[in-house]
């Protein structure tokens, strides 16, 4: 009537009931925290099942748990280099008996066609040790149980997804041909072989670009090698994939054959699958790119944790990275479980001080990189802890996430509460990296500058802020006034530091002037003079940006919010170096993780660090849909059950339409622009409502579609909406 599989592992698994592969996730049971949790999976394989006897097949892979992870120089780092399986069917048959079969010493076990597997490094198989090659089988050994909690999976599985064809070929020399996939992805080839000789050695090198000369750029990969081998067994048709590894490219290098075709191979898309939710285009058709690019950088950085990067020996779950682009995220695709069971993770990785992490799972102690001694408490790194919780209860209105990490999050702040007494976030930074790639580029670690602290106390400031209404929301209302009370503080601490009569900050970079801004750190009277000296700073050079990962996200926001409507449509649109779109000009199918990734002048940067795959930078996608689109929340309704809609137009665009299926149903905003004339469909989902900022900056009557208006602010004209579908009309400029 009912058969059910659990299955968990120390490294990867797949695994096979009568010949016939179960499930289609990959890399389960997903990287955690192994010290600390082990998920999971549950496969219904009632299906598979029939009378008489079966073959149940588990095969096992390195993964993380013994493989190679982040930089290190050696595999296993959690302690063992050996893979284990546990395993449970439970079987209810129709006149009600119970059967289960679990994983003991009666299992057998052998070696298989793989021959190696990393997630780094590629995998190595012969086909020809299939089937009856793998006889005799030996006795399994049974191995003391992990220390740490069993859990079930609570997010997406890791999925091919979507496949991609190559839209070229060509044999750079002889014998070495290059695929061009025409997309940078995070997942692997499938092969496909007809008429291959038994023996022959097929080899598949990744990569994310090509050098001048056409071949495969593979120096931004570091130590990870990146390769597949394929041994053909010599039927007439074979077609393989790897099991245990996953590389980020656009090109594939293939060696070993003779010839080949644009259907030898095919790349498949592998990520947590998280459901798209939104979609946004306009006018502009490299802003359109520029959107999609974010998009591909989200699904191949989202597997099983927000990574910085899918190629190189790196790979690891960055809180500054993922914090910034949240809000971005949350727009694209559904992404409430992914970072459901990634604070779990978070959490995990919290020391007894109360200090979050800046990797998620966190690197063991005894892992050294360049002088990160223990990976914690780095300024808009460490700050994720609250800033996540705060995001996924904002956007979907669970107030769950709250709940559950309410103590990690108290713990936090009165750790930064303890160890700088005087409102200045200066004590206790094991790790300060500032604003990441800004220009010019800082890339010290422990170094600290003024520039630092202010962003240290800035994100100190805000916690407390997001904190304190989150209280609010769960019912904590003493905790409320605690952390209100903290952050009237800090704010007092951060203007005697770093803010002088005039507005003017001590510190003079674009990030500073945003995070005062947006954290809203500044006397009242000071901000349209901090907004001013904002713009004066980009006007400076040239109306260019210069922000690295933490001021990003805040750049076009703020300056819309702060009058400055057309700086921030100007910089979206500026295609010379550094911007938005000079990558998008130069063919960049995802977001580079630096400004000067590639430059037409000096070539491809240093590639000891240099992604070409990497979201944070792509956090523009918030303000596309928040601005330009005018999708954004109420500020004081979580989850769009009300909502705003208040597209900021510039006559750089001419139209814009987004849609965002939000946990009640989708929101649709369609506007174009002609002439004077500004034209507005919306869709508001059932159940909800929005309230209306219909821009009319001219002395024409507004059409409200029959909706009474309440009122008039900042050239707009404002209603409530109810749910339904409406045509809006007004100017857009007098």
């Amino acid at each position: 009537r009912r058969a059910t599989i659990y299955a968990t592992a120390r490294g990867v698994f797949e695994l096979q009931l009568n010949g016939r592969r179960i499930g289609d996730d990959f890399f389960a049971p997903e990287w955690t925290d192994y010290d600390q949790r082990i998920q999971y999976r549950t496969y219904d394989v009632t299906k598979l099942l029939r009378r008489g006897s079966h073959a149940l097949v588990a095969t096992l892979g390195d993964g993380w748990w013994s493989g190679y992870v982040g930089w290190q120089e050696t595999r296993g780092r959690y302690g063992s280099l050996e893979n284990s399986l546990c395993l449970q069917l439970e079987v209810e048959l129709s006149n009600g008996q119970r059967l289960i079969v679990g994983t003991d010493a009666a299992w057998q076990g052998n070696t298989g066609p793989i021959l190696s597997s990393d997630l780094q490094m590629g995998e190595r198989y012969d086909a020809r040790r299939e089937g009856a090659a793998r006889q005799p089988w030996l006795p399994a050994r049974e191995v003391a149980s992990p220390a740490a909690r069993l859990v079930a999976q609570p997010s997406q599985p890791v999925q091919i997804t979507e496949t991609v064809r190559p839209v070229s070929m060509r044999e750079q020399q002889p014998g070495v041909f290059i695929f061009d996939l025409g997309q940078n992805i995070t997942g692997f080839v499938r092969l496909a072989l007809a008429g291959v000789p038994a023996g022959t050695r097929v080899t598949l090198r990744h990569g994310e670009r090509l050098n001048p000369d056409g071949s495969l750029y593979t120096e931004n990969l570091r130590r990870a090698k990146a390769t597949d081998v394929y041994v053909a067994r010599g039927a007439e048709q074979e077609s393989w994939q790897p099991h245990f590894t996953f590389h980020g490219f656009q090109f594939v290098e293939l060696t070993g054959l003779p010839h080949v075709t644009l259907e030898t191979v095919t790349g498949c898309v592998v990520h947590s699958a998280t459901p798209p939710t939104g979609q946004f285009e306009c006018s502009n058709p490299e802003v359109n790119r520029l959107w999609l690019n974010g998009v591909w950088s989200q699904r191949d950085n989202f597997l099983t944790v927000p990574t910085d990067c899918p190629q190189r020996d790196e790979r690891l779950g960055w809180m500054g990275d993922a914090q910034v682009f949240s809000r971005t995220a949350t727009y694209n695709c559904d992404v409430a479980a992914f970072f459901t069971k990634w604070m779990v993770d978070v959490e995990d990785a919290q020391t007894p001080e109360g200090i979050f992490p800046d990797v998620a799972p966190r690197l063991r102690e005894d892992i050294r990189f360049v002088g990160l001694d223990g990976l914690g408490g780095a300024a808009g790194w460490a700050d994720a802890g609250v800033i996540i919780p705060w995001t996924i209860w904002r956007m979907y209105g669970d107030r769950r996430i709250v709940e559950r990490h309410w103590r990690a999050m108290v713990g936090w702040l009165e750790y930064l509460e303890r160890t700088n007494p005087r409102g200045i976030r200066e004590n206790e930074l094991a790790n300060n990296y500032g604003d990441w790639l800004c220009i010019p580029t800082d890339t010290s670690f422990r170094t600290h500058s003024p520039m630092k602290t202010l962003l240290a106390t800035a994100y100190w400031a805000d916690d407390a802020h997001k904190l304190s209404r989150m209280a609010t929301a769960v019912g904590r209302d003493g905790e409320a006034r605690r952390f209100q009370t903290m952050f009237e503080r800090v704010r007092e601490a951060f203007q005697r530091e770093y803010v002088r009569e005039d507005g003017r900050l001590t510190v003079e970079t674009q990030t500073a002037y945003l995070l005062a801004l947006a954290f809203d750190l500044l006397p009242a009277d000071s901000r349209k003079a901090a907004a001013e000296h904002l713009v004066e700073n980009i006007r400076a050079l040239d109306w260019h940006l210069s922000t690295g990962f933490i001021g990003i996200s805040h750049l076009n926001p703020t300056l819309t919010l702060a009058g400055h409507t057309d700086v921030a449509y100007r910089l979206l649109l500026q295609d010379t170096f550094p911007s938005w779109l000079y990558p998008v000009k130069h063919g960049a199918t995802t977001i580079w993780e630096r400004w000067n990734g590639w430059t037409h002048q000096d070539g491809f940067f240093n590639p000891q660090m240099n992604s070409f795959n990497h979201y944070s930078l792509g956090s523009i996608g918030e303000w596309l849909f928040r601005h330009v689109a005018g999708i954004e929340l109420d500020p004081d309704v979580a989850g769009f059950d009300r909502f705003v809609l208040r597209p900021f137009v510039d006559g750089a665009l001419t139209h814009a339409r987004a849609r965002f299926r939000t946990i009640h149903g989708e929101i649709l905003s369609e506007w174009r622009v002609r002439g004077r004339k500004f034209s507005w469909k919306v869709r508001i989902p059932a159940n909800t409502s929005a309230r209306v900022f219909i821009p009319n900056a001219g002395d024409r009557p507004v059409e409200t579609d029959g909706i009474p208006i309440i009122g008039q602010e900042d050239r707009c004209t404002i209603v409530d909406a109810p749910s339904g579908s409406y045509t809006f009309a007004g100017t857009w400029r007098a």
